[in-house]
């Protein structure tokens, strides 16, 4: 199983919010075609097609859960 494949397993399970490393979800996001924009500490990632943004934030290094 590769890298990418691996990440893409973490992002699908829902335990593991809280154990993500901001840069790590914005750079597999980007890697999956989203556009990223940033105002503030939130960044926002949109694809064609999709209706919603996601919208992350950092705390410490992690990506801050909801």
């Amino acid at each position: 199983m590769s890298r990418h494949e691996k990440l893409l397993d973490r992002l699908r399970d829902p335990q593991r919010d809280a154990s993500w490393d901001f840069t790590e979800l914005c750079q597999l996001l980007q890697r999956l075609g989203f556009e990223m924009r940033v105002a503030g500490s939130h960044h926002f990632f949109r694809k064609a097609g999709m209706r919603e943004a996601i919208n992350l934030q950092p705390r410490d290094r992690k990506a801050k859960n909801y």
